[in-house]
């Protein structure tokens, strides 16, 4: 199959002669989850791609365009999944890449992941919103740096490919469309893909965690906090059209608490599907509404952002890792203790 640029090439706008950096993007799973009378819940695993969420969609596009523009580095600031992704893909296209996090706001595994890439890492004193504003002024005064962040359109114009795909493989716009929302880009791109794609949108479901729930709120949040780590931000950048997404789409923002995160991440890896927090947040959001009011009849897309592995210690508090001892020549002895044990 041709690669996300290539496949999509004549609705991405990018030049004619524009050279794609790709590590196999795109294409990822569209799950049939369950049946809820009238209802036929999807899940889209963009935790599948390469670096183990949708960054990598609008990454390959974002670092083409500045190879393809000169540039001698790329900059982002990160809470963990845009700064593996922007790592990989710069080291694809030959280019340096400098990840700025928030101290003690990213989990490990995302930071060594960015790291393996090559990443040069540093790390403020404030949060997310604050990093980004430091990238922003960087990239803005100096022309030899690409800001790679969601506030770069053509990150946006990449994320629009996961729109192509869902009617690609659903044949038609879903009726409503759920997903966590952060900074706000990809709930912006989807709303865009949709309709440069198929001239409509779904409903939209904006998902955020209680705590980190600006467009909830409807106002700036400075001091955040869940253990959604990948949506722990007070200032989207893209607030606006998000806005616009959900309005136009007679949709709705709502907030989800960290325990309904937990919960929600338990029960789509009990069924065989393991996120990070964030991801599992989307999911608990189309619980939340479902015990609300009725769901529209028809599909329903979960946008599932992340892989689990991305955030190890989150699924600890709710999963054990205990093992039980066995001789050898007792494991069937031990299955029916463990199956004994179960049951009661």
């Amino acid at each position: 199959m041709p690669i996300l640029i290539e496949r999509y090439r004549r609705w991405l706008d990018v030049p004619s002669d524009l050279t794609a950096y790709s590590i196999g993007e795109g294409n990822t799973p569209l799950v049939h989850w369950q049946t809820w009378g009238a209802t036929r819940v999807w899940l889209k695993l963009e935790g599948s791609n390469p670096t183990g969420s949708f960054k990598d969609r609008g990454m390959t596009v974002a670092v083409s365009i500045a190879r393809h523009s000169m540039a001698r580095a790329v900059i982002c600031a990160s809470t963990g999944n845009t700064a593996a992704s922007a790592a990989a893909y710069a080291g694809r296209a030959g280019l340096p890449a400098f990840v700025v996090m928030p101290e003690g706001q990213v989990a490990p595994p995302k930071m060594v992941q960015a790291a393996a890439h090559g990443a040069r890492l540093i790390v403020v004193r404030g949060n997310f919103d604050q990093a980004l504003s430091g990238v922003r002024t960087v990239a803005a005064n100096e022309s030899w740096i690409a800001l790679v962040n969601s506030v770069n359109p053509w990150r946006i114009r990449g994320q629009e490919t996961a729109a192509y795909e869902i009617v690609d493989a659903l044949g038609t716009v879903p009726m409503m469309l759920v997903l966590p929302v952060g900074n706000a880009g990809n709930i912006s791109a989807y709303f865009q893909g949709f309709h440069r794609y198929a001239g409509r949108a779904p409903e939209f479901l904006g998902v955020q965690a209680k705590g980190s729930d600006p467009l909830v709120q409807n106002r700036p949040l400075d001091h955040v906090a869940t253990i959604a780590s990948a949506i722990r931000i007070g200032r989207p950048a893209s607030a606006d059209s998000a806005k616009t997404a959900v309005k136009e789409s007679h949709g709705q923002f709502l907030s989800v608490d960290d325990t309904a995160i937990l919960a929600a991440q338990k029960e789509l890896a009990h069924g065989g599907i393991f996120v990070e927090p964030a991801s599992a947040a989307a999911y608990a959001g189309l619980l939340q509404r479902q015990s609300l009011q009725t769901l529209p009849s028809g599909d329903i897309v979960v946008i599932l952002t992340g892989a689990g592995l991305k955030d190890t210690d989150t699924p600890l508090q709710w999963a054990s890792i205990a093992s039980t001892l066995s001789p050898a020549d007792g494991i069937l002895s031990t299955i029916t203790t463990l199956l004994e044990e179960m049951a009661g």
